[in-house]
C-alpha cells in the first residue's frame, strides 16, 4: 500500500474556506504540485522547473 503524500500549503495561504492555493509534495525525492481545488490533479515537476517557478513568482509579485 502507498503512503499518503504530505502536501505542504505555502505559508501565505490563509488555510480557511476559499483560500484555494499550490501545494507541494515529494515522492522519492520528486516534487509534485496540485491546486487545492483540484486535489486529484497531480503535476510532477523537475526540481529545475519548480525553482524557475518560484523564482518567477518572487520577481512578479504583486
Amino acid at each position: 500500500m502507498a503512503q499518503p503524500l504530505n502536501w505542504q500549503k505555502s505559508s501565505f495561504s490563509g488555510g480557511g474556506p476559499g483560500n484555494e492555493c499550490v501545494e507541494l509534495a515529494a515522492v522519492n525525492g520528486e516534487p509534485l504540485l496540485r491546486e487545492s481545488d483540484e486535489p486529484d490533479r497531480i503535476l510532477p515537476v523537475t526540481d529545475h522547473g519548480l525553482a524557475a517557478l518560484l523564482h518567477h513568482l518572487q520577481v512578479n509579485r504583486p
